[in-house]
């Protein structure tokens, strides 16, 4: 494009030195460009307009000081709340980043301006490491905070009924207590970078806008004028995948068992993406191909129309947006909320309707879209519009298997078909039938690097560790033997494992046998709920070994636990807070005072779904 004198502002000369530099810009140069103009033009705004205040002491100094706390049980919102404290440095601000389980509660009442980045965890529960704070602000301990301003960011997945509960449940609590929030709550689903990205450019906003007008913190100007980088290397994340290929594919389970669980072996070399053990793998997966056509023919639509699929304006096929890019397998009160103007059924409009709401619960377990797309007809829609209000696919994560010391450029998985009966139909895991059955050798599944902080060895080699998990919850343990292995850790290690049968059942029977001989394994304990006529836990087996196991305890062991949240990881706490009270001679209340101190000192960690 050329610049032309009769339609700018600029002189001929001005114009010639345009005309030559912008057919050369680079399109990220382009937009830092934009960027930093309209930040400038902000910042002089702001102090033209501000003057009196800065240069006359007018008005109270806002404090530059902001206390950022995050509750995170996978990492995102850990990640998030230091994005967060890297954009307030870079504008002035003095942050502070902490866990809220590292955070001393009673400092609050020092605390001049807090956000609050925060997870929901399963239905409604706070995340691992926010769960004393949430207790603490719920408690009548809590503290008048008149004082105090602040923000919630929370994360969450509208496929559960108490969708961003602990945010909201901050949020309500926060105000209760006396605290002013200077910029709304926003709530995030599984695809949160957006709405997060929205949330921090308004608090910023809002801040360096008090702080320029009070003289509190350096003007935005300063914080953009920085040279324009030069054009990075790919690197390969959540927005961009790296297309990783399959070098093995096989099944883990003997011929007879119930269970199908795949062990996949994926190449990163060419990627540059690093992991650690206790991380995650996230894929991309797409949908089943049957249940696609399914709901084009139920619809009676032409799979190959195109369709938008993101604001960006980019079309696909309308078979290829639901194979790949929207989730259509999981329906919740959203979805069928959105659903309901495109249909004049009154079965639908009487479902969605306020006071309906347990059973719009109890239709939404356990059936998809296409069960509503048959239930509800008939439907006055277009392609597009269903497309419009689908969630975009969500990405799976799941527990690394390998250690890059003991693999390097290869990735391990162990996942596990889930495939069900609902309402006269076989339902299937979208992502695990996806690896199970459609992912041969040689093929590439898209996938990203989800670092876990709060699932890790411990830093000292010698430090004993306790690990317990079921099925495919065995996972990152083969990551913490193979890593200890590779790296000649002496340290003690016990592993607590379950499963249904012993014959069909023992995933990775052969290595851990072989870390047992070998000494990088000490104890083994295994407990297959099927093989007897009373079903034997792992719990069951720690109980057994009550007066061992808090022996390691006490002399520092870290306790991992990984697999269900719902049964397995309840069992265990309880179990462990049952042998911590018997063995130690303590009250109940002791006991579990035990285990959260475990917790503070991370010698308590979960990977739990």
């Amino acid at each position: 494009m050329q610049l032309q004198v009769t339609n700018s502002p600029f002189t001929q000369e001005q114009i010639e030195l345009l005309n030559r530099l912008l057919p050369t810009l680079t399109p990220s140069q382009k937009l830092w460009l934009s960027g930093y103009l309209a930040a400038a033009e902000a910042a002089v705004t702001v102090l033209d307009a501000n003057a009196p205040a800065l240069f006359a002491g007018g008005g109270k100094p806002v404090s530059k000081e902001v206390t950022v706390l995050y509750g995170s049980q996978t990492g995102n919102a850990q990640k998030l709340a230091e994005k967060a404290g890297k954009a307030l440095k870079e504008r002035g601000f003095e942050a502070k980043v902490s866990s809220m389980l590292e955070f001393k509660p009673n400092e609050l009442k020092k605390v001049e301006t807090l956000l609050i980045v925060v997870s929901t965890h399963g239905e409604g529960d706070p995340p691992d490491n926010a769960v004393s704070f949430y207790e603490f602000l719920h408690s009548k301990r809590a503290p008048k905070l008149d004082h105090l301003r602040f923000s919630v960011l929370a994360l969450g997945d509208t496929s559960y009924e108490q969708f961003c509960q602990t945010g909201k449940d901050f949020d309500k609590r926060l105000e209760e207590l006396g605290g002013t929030r200077f910029y709304p709550r926003v709530d995030c689903d599984v695809d949160y970078e957006e709405a997060a990205a929205k949330w921090l450019d308004g608090v910023l906003g809002e801040l360096s806008k008090e702080a320029n007008a009070s003289g509190g913190a350096t003007p935005l100007l300063s914080a953009v004028a920085a040279a324009p980088k030069a054009e990075p290397a790919v690197v390969y994340s959540r927005k961009n995948p790296f297309p990783a290929e399959v070098l093995e594919n096989i099944n883990l389970n003997g011929r007879g068992s119930n269970k199908e669980t795949r062990h996949l072996e994926l190449s990163l070399e060419g990627s540059g993406l690093k992991y650690e053990p206790g991380d995650a793998l996230g894929i991309f997966p797409k949908n089943d191909p049957e249940l696609v056509d399914l709901i084009i023919q139920e619809m009676k639509w032409n799979p190959e129309e195109t369709v938008t699929i993101d604001k960006d304006g980019e079309v696909r096929s309308l078979k290829e947006a639901l194979t790949s890019h929207f989730e259509i397998t999981v329906l919740t009160k959203a979805l069928l909320q959105k659903l309901a103007p495109l249909s004049k059924n009154s079965a639908l409009q009487e479902l969605v309707a306020p006071g309906n709401e347990a059973k719009l619960k109890e239709y939404a377990k356990g059936r998809d879209l296409l069960d509503a797309l048959r239930d509800f007809g008939p439907w006055d829609a277009a392609p597009q519009q269903l497309i419009s209000i689908l969630r975009k696919m969500p990405p799976r994560l799941y527990s690394i298997a390998s250690s890059l010391a003991a693999y390097p450029d290869e990735v391990h998985l162990t996942i596990g078909a889930v495939r069900y009966q609902s309402y006269g139909r076989l339902r299937k895991g979208v992502c695990s039938t996806f690896c199970a059955e459609r992912v041969p050798i040689g093929d590439t599944l898209p996938v990203f690097v989800q670092p876990n902080p709060n699932f890790k060895l411990p830093k000292d080699p010698d430090t004993p560790i306790i690990m317990i998990g079921s099925g495919t919850g065995v996972a990152p343990f083969r990551a913490f033997m193979q890593e200890r292995e590779a790296t000649g850790v002496s340290g003690k290690s016990w592993l607590f494992f379950g499963d249904q049968h012993f014959m069909t059942d023992f995933l990775y029977q052969t290595e851990w046998l072989a870390w047992l001989k070998s000494g990088v394994l000490t104890k083994m304990d295994v407990a297959f709920s099927r093989d007897t006529e009373k079903k034997v836990y792992v719990q069951h087996r720690m109980l057994e070994r009550s007066k061992e196991l808090f022996g390691w305890l006490e002399e520092g062991a870290v306790v991992y636990v990984c697999g269900d949240k719902q049964h397995m990881a309840r069992d265990v706490h309880q179990t462990l807070i049952d042998i911590i009270e018997k063995e130690g001679g303590m009250s109940r209340e002791q006991a579990e005072a035990y285990v959260t101190e475990m917790q503070k000192q991370k010698r308590y960690q979960r990977d739990v779904y």
